[in-house]
């Protein structure tokens, strides 16, 4: 992981820039802010940099899970040139869904580990994106009688509990169909790893003293980096 702070003041207006080019050119009504890591709300990732977006088109973005939420994430990732093991550090948010299935994620987890615990049993979860894999092992990672491990490959890969002394086991074989991700586009790209980062905001309208976009300011008003149009 490089040393890059991933923070409104220092990708804010990259941030801003790209989305209203986006938004704009999709003819989206939708709002955004742009809030710093521990402002944002208890995510149990501890992204450095976290987008929340509203708006009567809001549906556009959350349809099929969050994919074209997701997706756009993934590109302001690339626009911001993040590596993979960075990726963690920003989430893209509306409504609180991703808030919510990472809550949803840690405590399957641990439901899950008390099974194997009393089982001794491993268990398999459905294959999930690596970004949701890396929430099951954060989610895992004080349970010193049990270990998780990864297992598959490509849209098959998913995560086993094991009890902390037992072997992995084979891989089962694969379906004749190619899962869906519950999590969205990213693949194996983002990896099972990420950081935290720093916790600021800032305020101030979406054009940075002026309008911007076609319908006026996309930036609502709030504690950090927000855009708003008509």
């Amino acid at each position: 992981m490089s040393n890059r702070n991933y923070t409104v003041e220092t990708v804010g207006d990259d941030v801003a820039d790209f989305l209203d080019a986006v938004l704009d050119a999709a003819d989206f009504d939708v709002e955004y802010e742009v809030l710093d890591g521990e402002e944002a709300g208890p995510y149990f990732e501890k992204p450095s940099l976290v987008v929340k977006f509203s708006g009567p088109d809001l549906e556009y973005l959350m349809n099929n899970k969050g994919e074209a939420l997701l997706s756009l994430e993934q590109l302001t990732q690339e626009v911001l040139d993040m590596a993979p093991d960075e990726h963690a550090l920003l989430c893209f948010d509306a409504n609180d869904y991703r808030l919510l299935r990472q809550e949803e994620l840690r405590i399957g987890a641990l439901t899950v580990a008390e099974r194997v615990r009393e089982s001794k049993t491993p268990y398999r979860f459905s294959p999930m994106s690596s970004r949701e894999r890396r929430l099951i092992h954060l989610a895992m990672r004080d349970q010193a009688d049990l270990r998780s491990e990864s297992a598959g490959v490509g849209p098959h890969r998913h995560v086993v509990i094991y009890p902390a002394g037992m072997a992995s086991l084979p891989d089962p074989p694969a379906p004749a169909y190619a899962p869906r991700r519950p999590g969205g586009p990213g693949g194996d790209r983002d990896r099972d790893r990420g950081g935290r980062g720093g916790d600021r905001g800032r305020g101030g309208d979406r054009g940075r003293g002026g309008d911007r976009g076609r319908g006026g300011d996309r930036r609502g008003g709030g504690g950090g980096r927000d855009r708003g149009r008509r």
